[in-house]
């Protein structure tokens, strides 16, 4: 039993140990929140007697579930196999898979991503003679999903209609769903609504579910919304044995709808709930916690609480004035080089933040002239790029031959000559005739449907049958033979290989082959099933790879969950942080909370840095430091400036670059061919060179990681 229960501080174990009843756990940054759900689950199990049938842990990103599963393998081997452990959106499409029919979901049903789903909403303007240009589709699905996320159905926003643009989103909004209802698709917001909707609609399921699930665990409670809690409270309402771990000062994703009310009203709801703190960190430095403090501190929406630890007081913080955005990249650019030198940190060690996407380009820039290496986290993301959307559509269309949007996305790719006026043609005869678009293309090849000009009839003919015998395939090849048989048979290499980056297009396939290769254990077509269930519900902050030794560039939203010795916040600016559209008390809030998990993420060190100017889409505008910073105690940090001011008129100071523009002793003078080696990148070849000033901009093929342009006064090579 003590295994359990090992390692624990007092608190931890209070919350660990308490057997029945609602339980909120008010869990500050860093103060071991996973460990102690774990260790929960396992002491329900080891020393309650619960079986793992009977425990449900919900957390919101499948990369917390993949952790907790290996904590539970630590503690209990194989004894936890039956235990359900999954992000809302993972365990509500199992749910419906099994229990769907009863409200007429089709089992196989697809699930649309974001770009599906706005493909929809565009298609739904057109058919209801609507400009998109008049009326934005990303703003019509905000609203979309908004009213989801209140569980708001079609007839329902009717009823709430209070204005002309309320009616358009709603006529959209009607539309869009009978579209994704006729492909047997959902999109993200739909697992959760239709969930709660069988819930409340057969309470033979429900009772069945409450029945198995004894205790309900939820990670992350800050981050819910209406629905989500709607869910939880349903399945937690026979043994009411939830216990929900959250913290109030990171509710960061208003945007996405998440409910603050949801956690700060908890006692509310749950009367009986014991409410336990934890408030031990076991990331940050003294002063460290004492500057987040200083700033979550002035928020109202809060639970306050006093964050502690026992770690070394550490070093003040840096507050860092410098002139412009290409400045303050040159001020990170050095520091970082220096830490790593000094062999304080490694470059993977180091995270760069930011409040907007924007903001990486000067530092993006930067890091490329000096040759440090970095990721963006929040580019386009691998399952998004075309490439890969493509391979996916030809998978999704042989599993599910109902899913439209797919089949519109691949009928003409690589191009067969089925054009967008022919696909018009038979779409519309599809409506009319109330079948599948696949249907209404497998009857005019059999010359019961639509009338096509020769050429036109027999490409549709062509791929008919080529999806037609790729259906058969599935059935008994492994899914990455399955997409060999897919490129081969389309010819789809040739075609990526000849658009633009085409190598590394085709890279991204033969990872995608990689991925697909886990699944080929699995009997045929289940493999096919659980893959795109997964590709599905993958996460921006799944695909962090934390083995490569680079710096991290990411928004404060994305590390969220994530810790690094040193963090960098850029762009402490009112406009940026707080953003300018915040406004209202809460959402200033807001900012304030976002500001604070930027700076608790940090282990070691943290540097906030400002502009004086600011230049955003060629607009250069005086910037204002952000209020932020007036928070923080004098006697907490170290303030400094990276420029000089003259005449009244802003001057930055000697940049580094301008620094190292006087040929150094040991400048290394290169010609295409040579070979050379870098510090971080390894072994490359020059593939060309130009003169600037007294230096050189060169272009190199690396071995391990590919194509680079440096700066040779400043990037750590020597040549071979």
């Amino acid at each position: 039993m003590m295994d359990v229960l090992d390692g624990l501080n007092p608190t931890q174990r209070q919350a660990v140990e308490i057997k029945s009843g609602p339980l909120l756990i008010i869990a500050g940054p860093g103060s071991g929140k996973t460990r102690v759900i774990t260790h929960r689950i396992a002491y329900l199990i080891k020393a309650c007697g619960i079986s793992p049938r009977n425990i449900m842990a919900v957390t919101f990103t499948n990369k917390a579930a993949a952790e907790m599963r290996e904590r539970l393998q630590a503690l209990l081997g194989q004894d936890f196999q039956p235990l359900t452990i999954g992000t809302f959106h993972a365990i509500c499409a199992g749910i419906l898979r099994q229990d769907g029919k009863v409200i007429g979901l089709d089992p196989k049903f697809v699930i649309h991503d974001e770009e599906d789903q706005l493909n929809l909403i565009k298609q739904s303007l057109q058919e209801l003679n609507l400009d998109p240009k008049q009326f934005n589709p990303r703003a019509i699905q905000l609203a979309i999903k908004y009213a989801k996320s209140r569980l708001i159905t079609p007839s329902e926003y009717a009823k709430l209609v209070s204005n002309y643009y309320d009616e358009i989103v709603q006529r959209v909004y009607e539309r869009y769903q009978l579209s994704l209802d006729q492909s047997h698709g959902v999109d993200f917001d739909d697992l959760l609504m239709k969930t709660v909707q069988l819930f409340n609609q057969h309470k033979e399921v429900l009772s069945r579910y409450q029945s198995r699930y004894k205790h309900i665990l939820v990670d992350e409670f800050q981050d819910t919304n209406i629905t989500q809690y709607m869910f939880i409270k349903q399945l937690g309402e026979k043994h009411r044995n939830i216990c929900v771990v959250g913290d109030p000062d990171q509710s960061i994703y208003s945007w996405r709808f998440a409910d603050l009310r949801n956690i700060l009203s908890f006692e509310r709801d749950y009367p009986d709930a014991t409410v336990i703190y934890l408030e031990q960190n076991y990331r940050s430095t003294k002063i460290i916690l004492d500057v987040a403090s200083s700033i979550i501190s002035a928020n109202f929406q809060r639970k306050p609480k006093r964050l502690w630890t026992e770690n070394e007081t550490g070093v003040p913080i840096t507050i860092i004035e410098t002139y412009d955005e290409e400045d303050e990249a040159q001020f990170v650019a050095r520091e970082i080089e220096q830490l790593v030198s000094q062999n304080i940190v490694k470059f993977s060690g180091c995270a760069v933040m930011y409040r907007v996407n924007a903001q990486s380009r000067a530092l993006e820039e930067t890091f490329l002239r000096y040759g440090i290496p970095y990721k963006l986290v929040g580019g386009i993301r691998f399952y998004q790029r075309q490439e890969i959307k493509d391979i996916i559509a030809y998978l999704r269309v042989i599993y599910n031959q109902n899913d439209n949007l797919s089949l519109a996305r691949i009928v003409n790719v690589p191009p067969r000559g089925i054009g967008q006026r022919t696909l018009g043609e038979l779409s519309a005869w599809a409506k009319k005739q109330n079948i599948p678009l696949y249907s209404a293309l497998k009857r005019t090849a059999q010359k019961d449907g639509v009338v096509l000009t020769p050429r036109s009839s027999y490409a549709v003919s062509t791929f008919i049958d080529l999806i037609e015998e790729l259906i058969a395939k599935s059935r008994e090849l492994k899914l990455s033979a399955l997409i060999d048989e897919i490129l081969q048979k389309t010819g789809y290499r040739d075609y990526v290989l000849q658009q633009e980056n085409g190598e590394e297009r085709w890279e991204n396939i033969m990872e995608l082959g990689g991925v697909a290769r886990e699944y080929d254990l699995l009997t045929p077509p289940d493999g096919l099933a659980q893959f795109l269930e997964k590709v599905s519900l993958v996460q921006d902050v799944d695909e962090v790879d934390e083995q490569t030794n680079a710096i991290t560039l990411i928004t404060l939203h994305q590390a969220k969950g994530l810790e690094f010795p040193i963090v960098f916040i850029t762009g402490m600016e009112e406009g940026l942080l707080p953003h300018r559209k915040s406004v209202e008390p809460d959402e200033i809030e807001e900012e304030r909370r976002l500001c604070y998990v930027g700076i608790t993420r940090a282990q070691k060190r943290v540097y906030l840095s400002y502009a004086c100017r600011r230049s955003f889409f060629g607009n250069s505008s005086r910037a204002i430091p952000s209020r932020f910073l007036k928070d923080i105690p004098p006697e907490l940090a170290i303030r400094k400036t990276n420029w000089e001011q003259r005449d009244s008129v802003f001057t930055p100071i000697t940049s580094l670059y301008t620094m190292r523009k006087t040929k150094p002793d040991n400048f290394i003078r290169l010609e295409v061919g040579d070979r050379i080696r870098h510090k971080s990148f390894g072994e490359g070849i020059v593939i060309s060179c130009s003169t600037l000033e007294s230096d050189q901009e060169i272009t190199v093929a690396f071995t391990t990681a590919g194509i680079k342009r440096l700066l040779v006064s400043l990037a750590p090579i020597e040549k071979l």
